[in-house]
């Protein structure tokens, strides 16, 4: 990225050279790359609302009938060459998810970058995740695969999704022992209705100066109030998704939002979204958007300071939830 473009509203990215606005945009739902419009009339609204930070993985969207996996990363391709803008965005993308490409084995991490290049045409991959952890391959493997793509130039850092804190321990010792490069960010499920990521993961993030961007911060859109009853789900892509928070205890979250979003004229997923970042917990919550109302939305969470007071009542609505 370009000097210019670092404000002080940036943040880095762990110990890195790389910076970004502190609200990533999630890229699960880019699920039609022969159709990609819709999904770069999001991209472009984001870049112009100030977002740089772009998450998508080789598996998105494999779910989808007639999908592979991959078809997020071209959508985001074809984007970032019909724009000229690879300089100006800040691309992660993740390995071991995809149908044909599991685990963590070297040919697999080695494979997987190769493919990902193809499909953003680009040459580099700014954050390259290891998506799931894998107990079946020896972490100084994977470790030393990720080291040569770094080294290589092809990937500039490295990061861990979806680890333990023993594996997370692990992969540091092995690294600095090794002499291979450390990851520099975590991405672990984080919600108001999952907060199993304040124990033991926020330290480990801490302990190795890890940044945190957490997925799923608006639990599958339960959070931005929009699913109160059965009634709500009906017809709905996300109904699967939503219908596990569908409970008094989910409720009563989502009623805490209300108050805090009543009290600042502002939305309910802002707030949600706001509550993540609250006290420093993580660097940038990632979030997904169909719309450019939605990207709206995202963006009044990243100005939105709440109150101790306001945290505290969040905290306390949702401790069924720790």
């Amino acid at each position: 990225m370009s000097n210019e473009n670092q404000t002080a509203s940036t943040v880095p990215i762990g110990n890195s050279e790389l910076r970004i606005h502190p609200l990533g945009l999630g890229t699960n739902t880019f699920n039609r790359a022969e159709e990609p419009s819709d999904f770069h009339t999001v991209l472009d609204g984001f870049v112009e609302r100030g977002g740089n930070f772009i998450d998508t993985a080789d598996m998105y969207s494999h779910w989808v009938p007639g999908n592979s996996g991959g078809e997020s990363e071209s959508v985001i391709g074809q984007w970032l060459s019909s724009r000229g803008n690879r300089d100006d965005v800040v691309v992660a993308t993740k390995v071991s998810g995809k149908p044909d490409l599991l685990g963590l084995a070297p040919e697999t991490i080695k494979s997987g970058a190769e493919a990902s290049l193809r499909r953003l045409q680009t040459d580099h991959i700014d954050v390259y995740y290891a998506h799931y952890q894998d107990d079946d391959t020896p972490i100084e493997e994977s470790a030393a695969a990720f080291d040569a793509l770094v080294r290589a130039g092809t990937v500039r850092t490295v990061a861990l999704s979806n680890f333990s804190v023993e594996a997370i321990d692990e992969w540091f010792r092995i690294s600095r022992e090794n002499g291979f490069v450390l990851p520099v960010a975590l991405q672990p499920r984080y919600s108001l209705v999952a907060r199993g990521y304040e124990d033991g993961l926020a330290a480990a993030a801490r302990r190795h100066e890890m940044s945190v961007f957490p997925y799923q911060v608006l639990a599958g859109g339960f959070l931005t109030g929009k699913y109160r009853s059965e009634a709500d789900l009906e017809g709905r892509a996300r109904a699967g998704a939503v219908e596990r928070y569908l409970t008094p205890e989910g409720l009563r979250v989502v009623e805490a939002l209300d108050g805090v979003a009543a009290a600042h004229g502002t939305d309910v997923a802002s707030v949600a979204l706001a509550w993540a970042t609250a006290d420093g917990k993580v660097t940038a919550p990632l979030a997904a958007a169909t719309s450019t109302a939605q990207l709206d939305q995202l963006f009044a969470a990243a100005s939105l300071s709440l109150t101790a007071d306001e945290v505290a009542a969040l905290d306390e609505a949702s401790a069924s939830f720790r």
